[in-house]
């Protein structure tokens, strides 16, 4: 009757809710176990930690920001002493008399006495001014067009005496 038993209906319940029994018990300890590694003091750990780092996070940005401004003015003086130097330097050779003369004879076109100055201005220089560079290659009424827009870029700078005075801004071009 024991093999009958094991087979029967009620034997194999028993068995299957034993077993269910069994993995709810171990699923339960294993949360349980899970639970028990958040202790009080790991709490109030988390918590001092969380604080620190927000109580602290302004004055390390402060310090971090002013670090990088000293640095910024630490490169200002550095540049500011080179351009003091440049310009000591300047002085001292414009205490030379030798250099004094060649500085106003090239600026200014001075000459000696008995020589003669010579100018020799750049033929690309006249050229490169003009605005209407390649008109003649343009339709004519491209030119017209361009005549227009100069004459009005003229009137809002104010330099032709208002708005609306086109034709003060042509005369004065003639």
């Amino acid at each position: 009757m024991a093999g009958k038993d094991r087979f029967s209906t009620t034997t194999r319940l028993r068995l299957l809710g034993e077993q269910t029994a069994a993995r709810v018990y171990r699923s339960q300890t294993r949360r349980q176990a899970r639970r028990s590694r958040l202790t009080g003091r790991a709490a109030v750990l988390a918590v001092v930690l969380c604080s620190l780092v927000v109580a602290l996070a302004y004055p390390m940005r402060q310090y971090v920001s002013q670090r990088a401004d000293v640095a910024d003015m630490r490169r200002q003086v550095e540049q500011r002493k080179a351009a003091v130097e440049k310009l000591r330097d300047q002085k001292a050779r414009w205490k030379d008399d030798a250099y004094a003369e060649q500085q106003i004879r090239e600026r200014l076109h001075f000459v000696l006495p008995g020589e003669t100055g010579y100018i020799l201005l750049d033929p690309d220089a006249a050229s490169s001014h003009r605005d209407d560079d390649g008109a003649t290659d343009r339709p004519w009424y491209s030119n017209v067009w361009d005549g227009l827009d100069r004459a009005d870029r003229a009137d809002s700078t104010g330099r032709s005496g208002g708005p609306g005075r086109a034709g003060d801004a042509r005369s004065g071009d003639r």
